[in-house]
Order: structure tokens, then sequence, then C-alpha cells
């Protein structure tokens, strides 16, 4: 055999592989999608709390401190007073037990008005009270679209609202662009 032929040979062999090979990729290219189909779309929002702290200022009422708390000056002068006006009536020993009588009077209603006295006792003052407060806001995160891709859905999450279908190149999604046609 001469070798012009036996190269011949060789390169043909070589050349019906190499189409054969470009054939069935291409046959393949033009079997796979370009397109997968939406199926639906929803949009995707997140609520977000953002604290704060709100503060103002209140008027407050509270009761001023008591100095006798128990009401020793008013008790006394309440004795002395309820004594002499006792003594004021009658004599002899109904003048004693008068005495007595109107110092026990007087000692339980001069403690008494005392007490009154510091009940009604206030202090006013403002103080600042403060509480956690929150703003609500929503944030947009995408959208989460379903697809039909080979006659199986699957659902991805893209920054943007597709069109009716999405562009594949080497069977993969392309998602950071439009395919509205």
């Amino acid at each position: 055999m001469d070798k012009s032929i036996l190269k011949g040979m060789v390169l043909g062999g070589l050349a019906v592989t190499a189409v054969t090979a470009v054939g069935v990729t291409g046959f393949q290219t033009l079997q796979s999608p370009k397109f997968a189909e939406v199926i639906s779309v929803q949009e995707v929002n997140e609520t977000v709390r953002t604290p704060r702290e709100e503060c103002k200022d209140v008027t407050v009422h509270k009761r001023a401190p008591v100095a006798d708390k128990y009401r020793i000056a008013g008790t006394a002068v309440g004795v002395v007073a309820g004594g002499l006006l006792g003594s004021t009536i009658g004599n002899g020993k109904g003048n004693q037990l008068a005495t007595i009588a109107g110092a026990a009077a007087g000692g339980y209603a001069g403690n008494t008005i005392q007490k009154s006295m510091q009940d009604q006792d206030v202090q006013t003052a403002n103080e600042r009270r403060c509480k956690v407060a929150y703003d609500v806001s929503t944030r947009h995160l995408g959208f989460d679209v379903t697809y039909r891709l080979e006659n199986k859905d699957s659902v991805v999450r893209m920054t943007h609202k597709p069109g009716p279908r999405i562009r594949i190149r080497d069977g993969k999604l392309v998602l950071d662009e439009l395919a509205n046609t």
C-alpha cells in the first residue's frame, strides 16, 4: 500500500470522527432548552424591628420625708393642751380625772393631727422615664421564583422580578439578566 493512501485513510478517519463528535454535540445543543418557564413569582419581604429609647419627663408627687415618724411633737402638744383644758373642768378628784382624761384625749388628737399633716406633706419633682420603643420597617429581600425546566419544578431567589421565562446558558439559569422573550 502506498503511503499517501495510508495517510488519506488516517486523515479521513479523523475527519469523520471529528464531524460525528461535532454533530452529536451540536444536536444535543439544539435539543437542550434555552429557557426555563416561570410558573410563579412570590415577593419576599422581611419585617425589621429597630429598638430605640423613648424618654419623657414626668411630674411625680412623693411623700415628704418625715422627721418625727413617731409623732412625738404632736402627741406632746396634744397632751399639754388636753391636760390644760381638762384641768379647767371640775374640782378635787374630778379635776384630776378631767385633767388625765383631757391629757389622754389631747395626746391622741395631737398624734392624729400630726399624722394627717405628714400624710398631706408631699414633694413634687420631675423624673425622666424611659422605655424601649420599636420602629417597624419592611426590607425587600427579593423574589422566590418557581420555574419549570425539563418537566421539573424548582425555586430560586432572584433580586428582580423575571419575565415569563429565565434564560439558560450551559445548563444553568442566567439570573443576572432579564429574559422577557
